[in-house]
């Protein structure tokens, strides 16, 4: 970077620089490399001659008006060489000369004063303004020589200065009405300028004494934000006039500014300054206030002085807590310290009320990492479990160091996602069912439910049948059971038979929808309950289709002696295999009787001549059942001189012709009963 002074003003082609001599390089080289010459304004002020490598003025340079009141100016320039392709800043610093001079806002003012004022009354003039800076600018006044008038300058703490003409001398209207001043503003160049403007005062008779502050300025703090209403200072100025001469009148001063106006005002008789806008401290630390009072005379006489108001700082900005980053949904299987949001924060506030702390709730399973001064990270502190805990409403409070504090907070919602880390669980270690034999074809035997405490696809169950032993190692329970893949209903596909099954058990599995598949068995335990499904079996005395049993007995026989014992089996079993015997019909009811639980067959009383030589007993053998089933079994008892006495029969056939009709009668119809039952027992069995 190659740096410049140059005065401002200079004419068109006055030599700024040798860019060649300074570069180090030759002109031709310059030349060839075809310089250019690029400015930072709109405006080209600069050229440069490539034959000598001289930055010349190409246009007239204003400091003022490029960089009104700022006590340097820059102009920057890029020179542009190619073969090869280089860049070089020049910075050319514009110096002030002393081209304004100062000028007051007119040529003339007029001022009243009466001819009683007092010594030391200080009157402002409106003062001169010169835009040139540093020792160039306005840098005092002059007043014309006279018998009554000082001049007094007044520094303002911008670095403002305001004439005042201050009264010497008491004045007197009879010797001279009017006095004619010139007061002229020079500045510091060299050979300074200046600026005049005549100064007319018309000496005013009667309200001799101006009001007296009691002091020549004021100062006060406010805490900022102080409510509308607040005294700031209470003025207290005195006239020693009497009557409307002495009466004062406050008021603020037109050198305050519209913004000032704004905030305070003053109560024209009391002199209160109260707060009437927003003190923010944010915007000022320090007000100065130009006060004035008047009285009430004719002319009116005034005074002047300042009120210095300090605005100190209060906690009155909570912190701004701004999301940079958030991520609404986790995984449970997150890892401690996954970082869930970034968290910016500020505060407007100065000093220790700028400070700003973060936290968040202990309970929750997340905690704050401070990057840095004022960035945050959300970082989950241990791992989380959707099945306890789905859904956080993490709230992220932010408070300064002021006091009392203040705090934002801002809440996040983090939905936790689900994985599959729960295996289904059945309701029940294992089952237990009871199911009557002859069960309808598709009928519900039991329904297995397991539960999943994951969420939707994770939690979806499928249940399906396993192979296990039971009664029987070789049955696969696939060929008599289905299941429901979703309801879990266990279903039979055939009727079970008690007198082939009483016992059947199985694995049910369960697996859930994830990725990879959790799984889970239970073990199911079918009993098989009896129906009464078989009717009694005669075993004893056994006989064909078409012919009964035939016993012989002694006319001699002794009662109750025993003629036979008819024996009988149930294929079923418990209360439907319980037998019982009854005699239906006999030739002769009284002679025989049937025991009913064991079947034995006795003769009740002794033979007599009358009787018959033939008895035909039909025995029914009946089960305890619901309802019962029951068989017949017919006997026929010969009584022969030389048959065996009791216990002793034979097989013989049946009587043929008319004289023993009612036997094969009743043979005939058990026949047909025996049939009709089992093939009803054979079709139901076939369904």
């Amino acid at each position: 970077q190659i740096r410049y002074s140059i005065p401002e003003e200079l004419t068109r082609g006055a030599f700024v620089g040798n860019i060649a001599k300074d570069l180090g390089t030759d002109v031709a080289k310059l030349a060839a490399a075809n310089l250019q010459v690029l400015s930072d304004s709109d405006s080209q002020y600069f050229s440069v001659n490539v034959n000598t490598g001289v930055i010349m003025v190409s246009e007239r340079i204003d400091r003022e008006q490029l960089c009104g009141q700022n006590p340097r100016c820059f102009l920057h320039l890029k020179l542009a060489i190619e073969n090869p392709v280089e860049f070089y800043r020049i910075e050319v610093e514009i110096l002030d000369i002393n081209d304004n001079p100062p000028e007051f806002p007119s040529d003339e003012v007029s001022l009243r004063i009466y001819e009683l004022a007092s010594l030391g009354a200080r009157f402002p003039i409106q003062p001169a303004q010169d835009p040139d800076v540093g020792t160039n600018t306005l840098q005092t006044y002059h007043l014309s020589a006279n018998d009554n008038f000082n001049l007094n300058v007044k520094a303002r703490t911008d670095g403002g200065k305001f004439p005042e003409l201050v009264l010497e001398r008491a004045l007197d209207r009879e010797f001279r009405a009017f006095h004619y001043l010139v007061l002229t503003a020079e500045d510091g160049g060299s050979p300074p300028q200046s600026s005049k403007i005549r100064i007319t005062i018309q000496v005013l008779d009667a309200n001799d004494n101006h009001p007296v502050f009691d002091r020549p300025s004021y100062g006060a703090r406010l805490v900022e934000n102080s409510p509308l209403g607040t005294l700031v200072v209470k003025l207290n100025a005195t006239d020693v006039d009497e009557g409307p001469n002495g009466d004062i009148r406050y008021s603020l001063s037109s050198h305050n500014s519209a913004a000032l106006r704004q905030i305070f005002a003053i109560d024209e008789q009391s002199g209160e300054i109260r707060v009437q806008g927003n003190l923010d401290f944010e915007e000022a630390t320090v007000y100065e206030i130009e006060v004035e009072a008047k009285d009430m005379g004719s002319p009116t006489m005034e005074e002047h002085c300042s009120v210095v108001v300090e605005v100190t700082d209060v906690n009155d900005n909570a912190p701004e807590v701004i999301l940079t980053s958030f991520s609404s949904s986790l995984s449970e299987d997150a890892l401690p310290g996954t970082v869930v949001a970034v968290i910016h924060v500020r505060d407007r506030d100065s000093g220790e009320q700028g400070k700003v702390l973060c936290h968040v709730s202990p309970d929750l399973p997340f905690q704050l990492r401070k990057d840095y001064e004022h960035q945050y990270s959300l970082l989950t502190s241990t791992r989380l479990d959707r099945e306890h805990v789905a859904y956080y409403n993490v709230t992220v409070s932010a408070s300064d160091l002021g006091s009392p504090p203040l705090s934002r907070h801002i809440t996040l919602p983090i939905t936790v996602t689900d994985v599959n880390d729960n295996a289904p669980q059945f309701e029940q270690a294992s089952y237990e069912v009871l199911v009557a034999e002859n069960n309808p074809v598709g009928s519900v035997l039991v329904t297995v439910s397991a539960v999943d405490p994951d969420s939707e696809q994770n939690s979806r169950l499928s249940y399906s049948i396993l192979r296990a032993g039971g009664t029987d190692p070789g049955l696969d329970p696939t060929r008599y059971l289905s299941i429901h893949p979703t309801s879990g209903q266990v279903t039979a596909k055939f009727p079970f038979d008690y007198e082939q099954t009483t016992y059947l058990q199985f694995h049910v599995e369960v697996s859930d929808g994830g990725s990879p598949a959790l799984r889970n068995r239970t073990l199911v335990h079918v009993f098989i309950v009896d129906q009464n499904d078989n009717a009694p079996r005669v075993h004893f005395p056994r006989a064909g289709e078409d012919s009964a049993t035939q016993f012989r007995i002694s006319p001699s026989i002794v009662p109750p002696a025993l003629i036979t014992k008819v024996v009988a089996i149930d294929a079923d079993s418990g209360r439907n295999a319980w037998l019982s015997y009854h005699l239906v019909e006999a030739t002769d009811p009284g002679l025989f009787s049937v025991a009913l639980r064991s079947g034995e067959v006795r003769i009740m009383r002794a033979l007599q001549e009358t009787d018959a030589s033939a008895h035909e007993l039909l025995v029914v053998v009946r089960d305890a059942g619901e309802p019962p089933l029951s068989t017949a079994v017919t006997l026929v008892v010969l009584v022969e001189e030389k048959g065996p006495e009791a216990l002793q029969g034979s097989e013989a056939r049946a009587a043929d012709g008319g004289g023993l009709p009612t036997i094969t009668l009743y043979l005939i119809v058990s026949l047909v009963l025996i049939s009709t039952v089992s093939l009803a027992g054979l079709a139901a069995l076939g369904v």
